[in-house]
């Protein structure tokens, strides 16, 4: 194989990858695409949790023609034992020859363990081919695995002058249709939609996913960041398909018996009187929770930029102004020079309908 191919079977195995996008949830999404001969013999995408891995897929696919042939798959093959057995012993048993990996396994149950053992059964190895295009499929999981923590991703929306809502709270609608329903293929991605519970009492929002083109395998775990318990029982989302998590800083045993059964509510430490952010995040992360999908009002998504733990931002600029009076994008007290300027890496800029989503990660 030459480097021209290997480049071409292993965009193949991420373009299979990504029909995982919203089902395999714990675990990474990963493609696979067995070579022989150059021909393609098998191809496979790991579908969901607790379902066969990629590489079993398409080793199934393949049979007997994977002896003496070539692996791609996305992500280094598992060397443990989890809801599956290791995928190293079966591709170690097909006779595979050699094995091209995109990334390496940030598990630390695998962690090149994997690469390893399939060496050692005398198989080729290599890794590194489109290696950035893989992590950002996963970067959910990579962060968990890496920092303990999610991958958080700020959803917002904006007119031309950078407001999200009138003075007077009224926010619906700022975006056109299309743009909404982008937003929720974003939410589908997400193990988790979080949000504060000022924008619980202020919008009273639903926080589901709601596609008629994609089949919505799980709703989100809602996330309430409540540090006083004031999250009405009546609240929508409290009543809608799915479950709900209130993190709060109060004891949570005294207010907790008025929820329903699909709303837990779980102390946190507080830092001024405030959650501590930091501690929510790897909460979420000890859940397995791999992408948090924010969803929230300036005083939050502010204190969750300044405090370095906002990753991506996801902004929805609409053709129109809504005057100085109306509410900003995110309360950022204290960036008084330009040096404490918070600087983004713009990723993709795209007309969405009438509107355009600008993809920006946050500079580290």
């Amino acid at each position: 194989m030459t480097p021209a191919d290997d480049y071409k079977h292993m965009a193949r195995a991420l373009r299979l990858a990504e029909r995982g996008l919203y089902s395999t949830h714990p675990n990474p999404r990963v493609g696979c695409v067995i070579v022989k001969d150059g021909q393609v013999v098998g191809e496979g995408w790991h579908e969901y949790a607790g379902g066969p891995h990629a590489e079993i897929h398409a080793l199934q696919q393949a049979a007997a023609q994977a002896a003496g042939a070539t692996l791609y798959v996305t992500l280094e093959p598992c060397c443990h034992h989890g809801r599956t057995p290791p995928c190293t012993d079966a591709v170690r048993a097909a006779g595979v020859k050699q094995v091209v990996v995109a990334m390496e396994d940030p598990n630390p149950q695998v962690a090149a363990n994997g690469l390893r053992i399939l060496q050692e059964g005398g198989i080729k190895v290599s890794s590194g081919v489109l290696a950035a295009e893989a992590e950002a499929l996963n970067c959910g999981f990579v962060m968990r695995m890496r920092r303990g923590r999610p991958w958080v991703r700020a959803k917002l929306a904006m007119s031309l002058d950078g407001r999200t809502a009138l003075a007077s709270g009224v926010s619906q609608w700022i975006t056109g249709a299309e743009a909404r329903r982008d937003v929720h293929r974003l939410r589908a991605r997400s193990a988790a939609i979080m949000t504060g519970v000022d924008t619980v009492l202020t919008d009273d929002p639903s926080l589901t996913v709601r596609l008629d083109d994609v089949e919505v395998h799980h709703q989100p775990l809602r996330v309430i960041l409540d540090s006083r318990l004031r999250t009405p029982p009546q609240a929508r989302l409290l009543g809608l398909p799915g479950n709900t998590l209130i993190l709060t800083g109060e004891q949570p045993a005294a207010g907790a018996a008025v929820f329903g059964a699909r709303v837990e509510v779980t102390g946190l430490p507080q830092v001024a009187g405030h959650m501590d952010l930091a501690a929510v995040l790897q909460h979420l992360g000890s859940r397995e929770i791999n992408e948090v999908h924010l969803e929230a009002g300036a005083t939050l998504c502010g204190a969750l930029l300044a405090a370095g733990l906002v990753d991506e931002l996801v902004i929805y600029l609409a053709p129109h102004l809504m005057g100085d009076a109306a509410r900003g994008l995110f309360a950022l007290p204290g960036l008084e020079r330009m040096q404490d300027r918070i600087d983004l890496d713009i990723r993709d800029i795209r007309a969405v309908g009438k509107d355009w989503r600008i993809t920006a990660k946050v500079s580290t």
